[in-house]
């Protein structure tokens, strides 16, 4: 029963994560890092905190007790994978919510992955599987085969990006066909996927913390709550000061006040864009706390939004105007990246 709970939160959560940018596309007249950034604060600062007050009401008390050591460290990942979240907007932007979703999540669930036991490989801890330690176990190598099988997915899928940049070139009418860029959004791409992934080590950095709610009789299902509003501190951080400078340099900041555009609805959009990206990690934290294994509910997380994604891609017909070769490419390399999911949370299951 706990494991059935566990898909089913992960399931909500990747819909809600598969789903956040579509408020986005609603938004009129606003510059990328405008909404963005106000998506942002309702993500990082405002939603968290108010989710760990309804469900873990000493919160604060709990953050104020921690070492600054794990508060540091879970504000350092938070850090990193602040600019993996910055650079997915920019990925989804310039290769549309199939084919930006599916490299961007991809590498984000292998590296997810990888990231913890190359972090213990130099920071040996007891109980912690070491990057060495995988390589000589069935579960680490399995991981390994998994990340060499995502990276084939990301080349096939590069690939039907090339032949759907080609095909569309010169006749693209959307705005999303307008903006589409495969050397630019595959560069962004993978550097968010890899950077993202610093999530997953940011959550089992904080782990404390969500013992301490357990401990103090909160309940275990929402205890990674206190968790998430300490890394969000790094994801807001690294957003928030790369938003104001291109804002800045654009000279976009008018953008808040600007009564040409919908103002109100902006907002809202951007507003619901931001709760529903906070959403994916409520619901994470409660599947993790039916499921017991961090790295197998990474790659469920990752799978489903990775799903989700490229259902709203067929829903905005970002495949449309191109031919059945190109798409039957695009499907095989799905294939291929969910396989490359599945290999790596079995790998870990196993480790």
């Amino acid at each position: 029963m706990n494991a059935l709970l566990g898909v089913i939160f992960h399931s909500i959560g990747g819909f809600a994560s598969g789903s956040f940018y579509m408020p986005y596309n609603k938004v009129k007249g606003w510059a990328w890092e405008s909404y963005w950034i106000v998506g942002g604060l309702f993500s990082w600062l405002i939603v968290p905190p108010i989710a760990a007050w309804l469900t873990v009401p000493g919160f604060a008390e709990i953050i104020s007790a921690t070492s600054g050591n794990i508060i540091a460290i879970t504000i350092m990942m938070g850090l990193l994978w602040g600019v993996g979240g910055l650079t997915y907007g920019l990925g989804v932007r310039y290769l549309g919510m199939s084919l930006g979703n599916s490299i961007t999540l991809g590498l984000c669930s292998a590296f997810g992955a990888l990231v913890p036991s190359i972090y213990y490989s130099i920071n040996p801890t007891p109980g912690k599987i070491s990057f060495t330690d995988m390589l000589s176990h069935t579960g680490g190598q399995l991981v390994l085969i998994g990340v060499v099988i995502c990276l084939t997915g990301i080349t096939i899928l590069g690939k039907s990006g090339m032949m759907k940049e080609k095909e569309i070139s010169g006749n693209g009418s959307r705005p999303a066909d307008q903006e589409f860029s495969i050397v630019k959004g595959l560069i962004i791409a993978i550097v968010s996927g890899v950077l993202s992934s610093f999530f997953n080590f940011g959550i089992e950095a904080g782990k404390p913390m969500a013992h301490a709610a357990v401990t103090a009789g909160f309940n275990p299902l929402f205890q990674n709550n206190v968790t998430y509003v300490v890394l969000l501190w790094g994801g807001l951080t690294t957003n928030l000061v790369w938003t104001t400078i291109l804002s800045l340099k654009n000279k976009n900041y008018g953008n808040f006040t600007d009564k040409k555009t919908p103002l109100l609805k902006n907002y809202i959009f951007s507003a619901l864009a931001g709760t529903m990206w906070f959403a994916q990690f409520f619901f994470y934290g409660m599947g993790e706390s039916k499921l017991g294994n961090g790295a197998s509910s990474w790659i469920l997380h990752m799978s489903t939004i990775i799903l989700t994604a490229n259902m709203w891609g067929l829903y905005r017909k970002e495949w449309k105007a191109v031919s059945p070769r190109t798409i039957r490419t695009f499907v095989i390399g799905i294939i291929v990246m969910i396989a490359s999911v599945f290999i790596v949370g079995i790998g870990n299951y196993k480790s």
